[in-house]
């Protein structure tokens, strides 16, 4: 009988084993449930991205179906030409306001790393020094300490028999005390090596990020040389048609006829070609930046970019000095793309 339990089982190991498979089954259907619910939640993410793909692709044939058909209307042709020219006129010159800005805060965060590593290095020279003094002085008492030990030493060692018999309890005792403290002298030597060590291997600190006031003086400046552009493209109406072209689509401005496209493709080239040429206004983007920022005005203390109102203000300067104003937003109209340039 006992052979046969142990072939067959028992009959009351039988639910046991039953509600083990019945929980197993359970899990696996919860598992299957949840990777289904996931499958379909990713079915639905991947219709969604379908849906606008197809939607930006019927908007990119739309255009596309557009521009053909202003290139096959001949009083529009000329019309797309200066579009694009111009439209790259002003990413041409939202590319030069924003490496202007990216080399102006390097040159600021690398001066300022350069001052905060003198002050450090400074300070770490002056530690350094004062250790440098604690262990002279160290030096000096360990020596001490055991030229008197060894005087000591001497002494105890002329002492005839009675004296010596007599005085050897208290000598030794100063000789115990003398080899103490020059063991205590040492330690402290030890220590400050250890502190010595510790300070000339110091990492220095790393890069800080700029303060409020040196980002306003930034945005000063980037504001100043956004005002350069407007004012050297704006006399022929340049800096207003670029901006234009850069927010609205092909054939929204009618330009005119081949002629007067052909004239606002040379005025355009001309006033690129001088600017490229132009090297000599560093001393008036530092005039302008610094009457820009005697008006700025910002809502918190914390800001870094000012009150596009405060600034719209333009100030033309001659070789001269002279200073003529006019109104002109440009951080509010959001020219050259000012708003993201501008150091936050």
């Amino acid at each position: 009988m006992t052979s046969l339990t142990a072939i067959f089982g028992s009959s009351d190991d039988k639910p046991e084993a039953e509600s083990e498979k019945l929980l197993q089954l359970y899990w696996n259907r919860a598992e299957l449930k949840k990777e289904f619910a996931g499958l379909r939640k990713e079915q639905f993410r991947l219709q969604d991205c379908i849906k606008q793909q197809e939607g930006a692709t019927a908007r990119v044939q739309q255009k596309l179906d557009h521009l053909e058909q202003l290139l096959n209307d001949p009083e529009w042709v000329y019309n797309v030409i200066i579009h694009y020219q111009l439209k790259h006129l002003n990413r041409r010159c939202e590319s030069k306001l924003e490496k202007f800005a990216e080399q102006l805060k390097q040159q600021r965060e690398q001066r300022q790393h350069n001052q905060l590593l003198v002050d450090w290095n400074e300070r770490r020279s002056q530690e350094a020094l004062a250790i440098e003094g604690q262990i002279g002085e160290q030096r000096m008492q360990v020596q001490m300490l055991e030229d008197q030990l060894q005087a000591e030493r001497h002494r105890l060692a002329n002492m005839s028999g009675f004296l010596k018999i007599f005085r050897r309890r208290s000598v030794t005792a100063i000789l115990d005390n003398l080899a103490a403290s020059i063991h205590s002298a040492q330690q402290h030597e030890e220590q400050l090596l250890a502190e010595y060590d510790e300070v000339q291997h110091r990492i220095p600190p790393d890069t800080q990020g700029l303060s409020i006031t040196t980002k306003r003086l930034i945005n000063c400046t980037i504001l100043a040389f956004a005002q350069q552009l407007f004012l050297h493209f704006s006399s022929d109406g340049l800096a207003g048609m670029a901006k234009d072209a850069g927010e609205k689509s092909v054939g929204a401005i009618n330009y005119g006829g081949r002629e007067e496209c052909d004239v606002i493709t040379r005025l355009a080239q001309k006033r690129i070609d001088s600017f490229d040429q132009a090297t000599d206004f560093a001393d008036i983007l530092q005039q302008r930046a610094r009457l820009i920022g005697e008006r700025a005005e910002y809502r918190n203390d914390d800001d870094a970019v000012p009150v596009a109102e405060s600034v719209a203000t333009l100030y033309s300067i001659r070789k001269q000095g002279a200073v003529r104003e006019q109104d002109a937003n440009l951080l509010g109209e959001n020219y050259w793309n000012l708003s993201s340039i501008l150091s936050r």
